[in-house]
């Protein structure tokens, strides 16, 4: 059974496609100019989505499909993606689907020139997981960055880290003071 959420899925591709929703048997044409704002579907969507659902699906079609949303809401149907472009289509639960992918009646498409549709994508959620695969894959011998940071600010002190009492210059270095530094002696 495809749920709510992959029909809605399924109608936000087609529509970033130009493909209209038909309902009353196909007096009334349906289509949002704006599909994603941001990382969700935008208000104009969500209208039409609502308009879909209140007519209860039964004589809404996707053009060039056959099948109702209230049949793709059914437990007999599945959204799959389609064989030649990938997008997703309606397929019988027990196999293929007899009728054709909508794709069959777009001369240009599948176009791989032009970005492909999508779903919103959340940027936030998208970075927060890209953070934590270059975290995962930071190799254990090499300690993060604050261990440098860390490491940098004891050598700008001239201590080196890990011990207080060795001096940082090399052995070759006089630790006399510079010659024009004179020393007071206090009586």
């Amino acid at each position: 059974m495809a749920s709510k959420e992959k029909v809605k899925q399924y109608l936000a591709y087609w529509f970033q496609l130009g493909k209209k929703v038909l309902m009353n048997n196909g007096q009334k044409p349906i289509i949002p100019q704006k599909v994603i704002e941001g990382d969700r579907y935008s208000p104009e969507f969500e209208l039409c989505w609502q308009q879909i659902l209140l007519c209860e699906s039964k004589d809404c079609y996707l053009e060039g499909t056959h099948q109702s949303i209230e049949q793709l809401l059914s437990p007999l149907w599945e959204i799959q993606p389609c064989a030649r472009c990938d997008m997703p289509v309606p397929t019988i639960d027990l196999g293929m689907s007899s009728s054709p992918c909508p794709c069959h009646d777009l001369p240009s498409w599948p176009n791989t020139e032009v970005p492909a549709p999508r779903s919103p994508i959340s940027t936030r959620a998208r970075l927060g997981d890209i953070r934590s695969r270059l975290l995962a894959r930071q190799s254990p011998e090499k300690p993060p960055a604050k261990y440098y940071a860390l490491e940098f600010r004891s050598l700008e002190n001239h201590k080196p880290v890990g011990s207080e009492e060795k001096s940082p210059l090399p052995p070759q270095v006089s630790h006399s003071p510079p010659r024009d530094y004179q020393e007071h002696s206090e009586d």
